[in-house]
């Protein structure tokens, strides 16, 4: 996931997946009731002395936030009014390079904000978080609906191929235009008021919807008390559900949270039925519970207010408004490529599903497997079909040989080194900052890499900065963090899917770092929806590759390299159970496009409409979506994935092409071919992406590649 930024300020909604600064935190102050005193020691006014000007996090606190976003909203508000009264003609310098040089103070203050409340939150950030949010929403529409900026905007469009502009300034330029037109600027007065008024609704809206789903995130837990509750379970499970425990100051019990990294492996090997089924059940009701946390109504009032949204700015629905600025185009287009898929993904889970029933028969359970067997018996199939199980590979990926493994192959593509900067404040003790350099031990940037999961943090895995690149007025390095949410132990060992996601995370990070692009607004992932997850996907490849595991993944008691007979059956099944991933993804993909494409002023029972969703595309018995509706947060925590979880597939495509030129090259380490996927990870938004990927491969990606990825071509093909 990412932080959108449009001329140096963030326009999303204020993420309600973040969380607070390190230490005790104070409770927020009104901006009005701040002494002078504690105004003048605020960091966000200050400069910081930090290394690299990085965040003092040691001293910021949440009542630092309220009066710098004020304070940095109404300087910004200046800023924009005096380029749009500027009474000389409007040039490219200073109409569009002025409009990025705005918003200083409130892009920091943000960044950080944003990140936090992610990260490390509190009752006092979030508070602060829905306060803001609306606020911020009212920031973002003034300056898109001042109609003396756009017309400045819109003349220099017109004029554009008269500018004498390189590549990169016309299409800033262009997408400025764009996202203008996009945010309501040719709309009349009353559509300009009513657009803000529901832009702001929506920021309120989608920052409740993350806090709930958070909120149900902390509150539940499954007390395993005794051998029998334990039943199953391997050391590494038992030690991670034993330090959760101790997290929530139930020393010596074991406790399984909703966190990912905790549920999943108990589904995996928990000999409990009735316990997988209670927490399974758990894990799907995130915000659909009936009580103060349910986000089903907000659903429909998000919904209703995105279809609004899209009808006045002339769209048939939502999803149409949101492909328009992407890759795909157009809802047909992305939904013809996940149906594509979907016909292969479900016969092979028929087929998958087949193995798990004869194996649980052969075990005497003779009921037809359900949702929260499916992980239970695949890890039985998977054990006997390869001779492979995850407690036996676990222990060959330790965090931090993995976290090795993804910088080294950054060093040999990409010529960057990470020295870890334990001299440089972080906001918890288990972030791990870093010094990148390049290979001529040039500064590139700071990395931060906070990788375990707490009460405190939203789930799942994402990439974010506190700092883009820039170089308009002098450069300026990034400041890059990967958050992650895997389950700390004694060591901590990974899975091979979350090995995969540190991979897949870094690899965005990889495209904030190395971005060399001159404006703010086209730094690193400020790029299509559906073109960014193209540089993360592709590098999740070289952890795959033998001769990646056969350095980093060694036994964590011996040290011993992984066995070259585990090596291959590892390899062998990894694409077993692609079936069940396949089905799970590409039906909350399908999902999403389905709702977001109805007419606007259609009105959504959230429950009904993803029960019939699901029965309309043929959602497989005993299957369940990767994400309800009701906590589906790439959707209702902002609008960055709504009408968009299919990028991921639509990148699949770009990535499984991709690496197979490594493969066809017979290096996967290639020089050529690793600076020309290095100028995509630098580029940035400066290009079109179809034109990126297009120099880089020599053609346009062909879908074979994913289908063979996944294993989804029938035998023979």
């Amino acid at each position: 996931m990412r932080i959108a930024l449009v001329f140096g300020i963030s326009v999303m909604a204020l993420s309600a997946s973040a969380h607070g600064a390190a230490g005790p935190a104070p409770a927020a102050t009104a901006p009005a009731a701040l002494s002078a005193e504690l105004a003048a020691a605020n960091p966000f006014f200050q400069d910081w002395t930090t290394p690299f000007a990085s965040p003092p996090f040691d001293i910021i606190r949440p009542e630092h936030f309220p009066p710098a976003l004020e304070r940095g909203m109404a300087e910004q508000l200046a800023e924009v009014r005096a380029i749009a009264t500027n009474p000389e003609a409007p040039t490219f310098a200073n109409t569009i390079e002025a409009m990025e040089r705005t918003g200083a103070l409130l892009t920091r203050t943000q960044l950080v904000f944003d990140n936090l409340t992610s990260s490390q939150t509190n009752d006092a950030l979030q508070a602060i978080e829905l306060d803001m949010a609306p606020k911020l929403a009212q920031h973002s529409s003034r300056i898109h609906l001042d109609g003396d900026l756009f017309a400045r905007i819109d003349g220099l469009y017109r004029r554009r191929a008269t500018l004498g502009l390189d590549e990169a300034q016309t299409r800033l330029l262009e997408r400025y235009h764009l996202n203008f037109v996009r945010a309501g600027a040719q709309l009349d007065a009353a559509g300009k008021q009513r657009l803000a008024a529901v832009t702001e609704e929506l920021a309120t809206l989608t920052t409740t919807f993350g806090q709930n789903v958070l909120a149900d995130e902390k509150s539940w837990q499954l007390v395993l008390d005794g051998e029998a509750d334990l039943a199953g379970l391997p050391d590494f499970v038992r030690s991670a559900a034993a330090q959760a425990a101790k997290d929530r100051n139930l020393p010596g019990k074991h406790v399984i949270t909703l966190s990912r990294s905790s549920i999943e492996p108990f589904l995996t090997f928990s000999a409990r039925r009735d316990l997988r089924e209670t927490a399974f059940k758990a894990w799907i009701a995130r915000g659909d519970n009936g009580n103060a946390t349910d986000n089903k109504a907000l659903i429909a009032r998000i919904v209703a207010l995105r279809g609004e949204r899209a009808k006045l700015l002339g769209f048939e629905s939502f999803a149409a408004f949101k492909l328009a600025d992407t890759m795909a185009k157009t809802p047909e287009a992305a939904q013809e490529l996940m149906l594509k898929v979907w016909g292969p993904a479900t016969a092979r889970l028929e087929e998958e599903r087949a193995m798990l029933q004869a194996q649980a028969a052969a075990e005497g359970m003779n009921e037809p497997i359900q949702a929260w067997d499916w992980r239970h018996y695949a890890e039985k199939v998977r054990k006997a079909k390869f001779d492979l199980d995850e407690a036996e590979v676990k222990p060959y990926f330790q965090l931090e040989n993995i976290v090795q493994a993804a910088f080294d192959t950054a060093t040999r593509l990409f010529g960057v080194s990470f020295t870890p900067r334990p001299d440089i404040p972080v906001y918890n003790p288990d972030v791990r900052m870093y010094e990148v350099k390049d290979r001529d031990g040039r500064h590139v940037g700071l990395f931060l890499q906070d990788n375990f999961a707490r009460a405190e943090k939203r789930s799942g895995a994402w990439m974010s900065s506190y700092r883009d690149y820039r170089n308009l007025d002098g450069e300026v390095t990034p400041i890059i963090s990967n958050n992650n949410n895997f389950a700390k132990g004694e060591p901590t060992l990974l899975s091979y899917d979350d090995a995969e996601t540190l991979f897949h995370e870094f690899g965005h990070g990889l495209h904030g770092l190395l971005t060399k692009a001159k404006y703010p607004s086209q730094a690193g992932t400020n790029v299509m929806q559906d073109f960014v997850e193209f540089p993360s996907q592709v590098y999740e490849h070289w952890l795959s590759q033998p001769e990646t595991l056969r350095k980093y993944a060694r036994h964590h008691r011996t040290g011993e390299p992984l066995p070259q007979a585990l090596l291959d059956r590892i390899l062998a099944a990894r694409t077993f159970n692609q079936g069940f991933a396949t089905v799970e993804y590409l039906s909350s993909g399908l999902v999403d496009m389905a709702l977001h494409d109805l007419p606007p002023g259609t009105e959504v029972d959230a429950a009904a409409f993803e029960a019939e969703a699901l029965a309309k595309i043929g959602m497989p018995d005993g299957m369940v979506m990767r994400h309800r509706l009701p906590h589906f947060l790439h959707l209702f925590q902002g609008d960055s994935y709504a009408a968009g979880y299919y990028s991921y597939m639509w990148a699949e495509v770009l990535d499984a092409d991709g690496f197979a030129a490594f493969k066809e090259a017979g290096d996967i380490f290639q020089p050529e071919l690793a600076a020309k996927l290095h100028a995509i990870y630098s580029g940035g938004d400066t290009r079109d992406p179809m034109a990126l990927y297009r120099e880089f491969r020599g053609r346009e990606p062909e879908i074979g590649a994913l289908l063979k990825v996944r294993g989804l071509v029938p035998a023979g093909g």
